[in-house]
């Protein structure tokens, strides 16, 4: 969210700070703070906590939770509080240990108001029952203290209530749902769109449903031979399992990789020209997409496709109503039916793309940030983000 928000608020607010603390597995682990004035990058410096404590952080470096890092983002919070010389207006903790220290700064009196911003929660995050209650109670601390809570689903508070909040203890919640740069909203025309084309965009952990696009392949094929499937995405042994089911099938000449993106408007750019995206996600249980949102979904929306995809995220259901999707069950035969009915029912592919359109067009992070401070009725003059 650091790209989105520096985009929002650094050209209507006087001063930004931001504390960026790379996550584990990275080739730092030292925290930094970026001060910005008048929407310019003025300083950027090195946390002395962070440093205090690097031959620790270096030696819990792997990619997974490690306490140590969570030890350093407490305390750099804390660091830069006393050493700013400000009192801030709005702290925005993307985190509940961000947010815990927000929290503290402002029993202080160096922080006015604290937002919890959510971006990712569920309440079976990990497998060790004693790290998950650490985690949940993190996370119910947060939202009982903080001054206002940002949750980017609309899923995300019912499943803290149901997993034992009490729900007349809690700050306001407020939908933020994520959305589009203005270069991310870009939809082909109609007449450059790949006949009976199918994109999957994303990572490719059997969660997220390849596997199923391309069972459905095998099936969609026997009624629609010129079907295509365009797969944007790689990541080593996933990729490697995906070619092997494309083998398996015989589907080398309908299904394409074109390998990974970097750049967010070059994803829109790149399969805009497609007819249906795909997000199959797996049903399963402890998933995570139940309850966070799914920003395949809007990229596919920028680009102005239809969209296939199950009832796991929530966005998904949103969508169906809006009149841009279609929902199906996570398997091969369902998938290929719905893409089978929408591939040979032009009328409703034409009005569901209208919709997509139309969505994207409202769906942006100026929309979702200010929409976010009115409900709060805040004006912001200086800032702190973590």
């Amino acid at each position: 969210m650091i790209e989105p928000l520096l985009s929002f608020f650094l050209p209507q607010a006087h001063i930004v700070d931001l504390i960026d603390g790379f996550h584990p597995g990275s080739s730092n682990v030292i925290s930094t703070i970026e001060q910005y004035t008048n929407g310019k990058l003025k300083r950027k410096n090195t946390l002395f906590v962070s440093i205090l404590l690097r031959p620790f952080l270096s030696l819990f470096n792997q990619n997974a939770t490690q306490i140590p890092f969570k030890i350093r983002d407490l305390l750099a919070v804390i660091e830069w509080g006393f050493r700013s010389n400000k009192t801030y207006d709005l702290f925005i903790g993307l985190e509940s240990i961000y947010t815990l220290s927000g929290i503290f700064l402002k029993k202080l009196g160096l922080v006015k108001t604290v937002v919890y911003y959510v971006s990712d929660y569920s309440p079976n995050r990990y497998p060790n029952k004693i790290i998950n209650n650490i985690y949940l109670s993190l996370d119910r601390f947060c939202v009982r203290h903080a001054d206002f809570v940002w949750d980017v689903s609309p899923a995300i508070h019912p499943a803290r209530i149901k997993a034992g909040l009490h729900s007349k203890k809690t700050a306001p919640v407020i939908l933020v749902p994520n959305a589009l740069f203005k270069e991310q909203i870009a939809p082909c025309s109609e007449s450059g769109i790949k006949p009976h084309s199918l994109v999957y965009a994303g990572t490719l952990t059997k969660s997220n449903g390849p596997d199923i696009a391309v069972e459905a392949m095998y099936i969609i094929l026997k009624k629609i031979p010129r079907a295509t499937l365009h797969i944007f995405g790689s990541n080593g042994a996933d990729q490697a399992r995906i070619k092997a089911l494309i083998q398996k099938y015989s589907l080398e000449k309908s299904v394409i990789f074109h390998g990974f993106i970097t750049q967010v408007a070059d994803i829109t750019n790149a399969t805009n020209k497609y007819s249906i995206g795909l997000a199959p996600y797996l049903d399963i249980a402890f998933s995570h997409r139940k309850y966070g949102d799914a920003t395949k979904l809007r990229l596919y929306m920028g680009a102005g496709i239809p969209i296939i995809t199950t009832d796991v995220p929530p966005l998904g259901k949103e969508l169906e109503k809006f009149g841009s999707a279609l929902i199906t069950n996570d398997s091969a035969e369902k998938l290929a039916e719905s893409v089978i009915k929408l591939f040979s029912d032009k009328k409703l592919w034409t009005a569901m793309r209208k919709k997509a359109i139309e969505y994207s067009k409202s769906n942006t992070w100026n929309n979702t940030y200010r929409s976010a401070l009115a409900k709060m009725r805040h004006v912001t003059n200086t800032i702190i983000f973590v």
